[in-house]
Formats: structure tokens, sequence, C-alpha cells
């Protein structure tokens, strides 16, 4: 089984104290946004295959290294370098990348990737802005990962309504930027993704298959996996998503173009129901509430491994 911690929120970053207790406990409630089903994961290290973290400020749980030490991991950073305006309660970058540079060095290089996203246009964040601080970044990081995903704004309904001065990248501005990328990254021995953000790119060597694909997590986790087809693919990409733990409107940076985050008010009260003990992210376990356990097996292929 995949485990993924972030597609919804950032749990190294807020909720690592009620991460930390469910791996104690040994099992984690998770609410399935659409329909209020709550599912049951176990954290059993024989057949979690892979943890897969995502987050703007995994120092909290990079402290606790040791009591992940049996499970597999891998981590995407984010680190962009935009100023509070944009992400309200971001650290600076320059303290994320120590924290990059100990996540890669306790778990390997393969294991930690980084993501430069998303990419929007402004007077004030231009194309420049965009290339200097793309070249600053890489030359601090490359000899601590292999990979770099970018990806450029979507503008959903709530990110209009939270970012009304966000707007498309238009295609031109997509190429400077992906030529730019793709030379700087070539400096550095960088390979440079995207992920659901067509093919564009392809003409200057990014790989467009996909940001946490099967080949990534067994680069990550030095084993094969034998994943059912179709298993864990639910977008138009090649990525195994895994059984996410997370839950929208929940995460605290406060960035003007999330796409987890209908409103601040709403994340402020989900935070007040949060309790670090309950198995659940966000409130309780009620009467009438129907669990489902979900008994998923490992897929790592024991007769093959990576080296």
């Amino acid at each position: 089984m995949i485990l993924n911690t972030g597609t919804r929120t950032d749990i190294p970053a807020f909720f690592h104290k009620w991460f930390l207790k469910r791996i104690d406990e040994g099992f984690v409630l998770s609410k399935n946004p659409y329909n209020n089903q709550i599912y049951k994961y176990n954290f059993n290290p024989k057949t979690v295959d892979c943890i897969c973290f995502c987050s703007k400020n995994p120092k909290h749980l990079v402290k606790k290294l040791d009591n992940l030490s049996e499970y597999r991991q891998f981590w995407f950073v984010t680190i962009t370098s935009y100023g509070k305006d944009i992400e309200v309660n971001v650290p600076n970058y320059k303290k994320v990348i120590k924290t990059f540079k100990i996540l890669s060095e306790n778990l390997g290089a393969n294991a930690v990737a980084w993501r430069y996203d998303p990419i929007f246009i402004t007077e004030k964040y231009d194309l420049d802005f965009h290339i200097d601080r793309f070249g600053d970044m890489a030359s601090q990081l490359h000899e601590y990962t292999s990979d770099c995903t970018i990806s450029f704004i979507d503008l959903y309904q709530k990110v209009l309504r939270n970012f009304p001065q966000g707007r498309e990248v238009t295609t031109e501005e997509r190429l400077v930027i992906g030529k730019n990328f793709a030379e700087i990254a070539d400096e550095y021995g960088i390979q440079m993704k995207t992920c659901v953000e067509g093919t564009l790119l392809d003409q200057f060597g990014f790989d467009s298959s996909g940001c946490m694909t099967q080949q990534v997590l067994e680069k990550a986790i030095g084993n094969n996996l034998k994943v059912p087809k179709g298993k864990y693919k639910n977008r138009e990409c090649n990525c195994l998503m895994g059984r996410d733990i997370g839950l929208y409107n929940t995460c605290m940076h406060g960035c003007k173009y999330c796409y987890a985050n209908a409103n601040m008010k709403l994340v402020k009260r989900n935070q007040k129901l949060h309790n670090p003990d309950s198995p659940l992210l966000i409130g309780e376990v009620k009467d009438g509430d129907v669990v489902k356990e979900v008994n998923e097996p490992s897929y790592i292929d024991t007769k093959q491994k990576l080296f």
C-alpha cells in the first residue's frame, strides 16, 4: 500500500504530532472529502510500501525521522521564494533549503525531490525573477536531489476568489521558463519534470509523464513494485497517488494560489476541531459513522530489488 499525506494539506508542517501519534497507534482514519465515507488504513511497515510526503515546511517531522525509520519514504519539498504577500505563513526559502539538505542526507537524494510551483507571472514576480531564483536554488540543491518538478498556476474559482490578480501563464511565457530552467538544470545535472501540464516543454528535455510515477517511487524506496494496472491512478498522468490521509481546508500556510483551501475562515474553523489524539485529522468519530477497513497488501516485488 502507498500512503499519501500531501495532496490535500501539509501534514508535516501543521499536523506532525497527530501523524506521529498515528504511527505509534498503528492506524489512521481518513474521511473521503466527497462523500464523508471513513476509511481505516494500517501503518504496518510490512504492508506500507511507501509514505509520500509533500510539504513547504518539513522541519518538524525531519526532527523526528527516527520515529519513521521503519518506513520507506518519498518526500516532495516545495521551495519557491514568493513573499509574505503570496505565501503568508511559509518560511523563508533559505530555511527550507537547509531542511531539504538534512532530509536528503538522511534518506538519500533519490527519496527527496524538489517542487518549484506553482509558477505565475505578475509585475513583481516576472520572468526574470523566476529564472534568477530558480538558478540560485538549483545551485544549492543539485547535490541533494536529482529531480525538479514545475507546474503553472491553475485558476480554479476558489483561486480566483482568493488571488484575483492571478492570471494564466501564456504559452510564450511557459516556453521562456522551460528553455531557461532546462539550461540551468542541465548545468547542475537536474532532471526537469512537469505533471498534468501537457508536453509543451518536452522539447527542452522535460519529462512530462508525472511527478510521482511508479518509477519515481521505485527509485526512492530501492524496490520494484508490482502495482495492479490502474491502481491509484485518478489523474491525467502516470502518478501513483496512493491512499490520501489529508483533508482539504486545513492548511495554514495561507498561500493565495492554493487549490486546497476555500478560504482561511474555514481553515481556522477546522483547526479548532483538530485533536492530536483523534484518529481523524479533523473531528472525532461519531455515533453512526461507518468505518471501512482497507486491508491492502504490499506491492513490493520481493523477487526483484533495485540497486
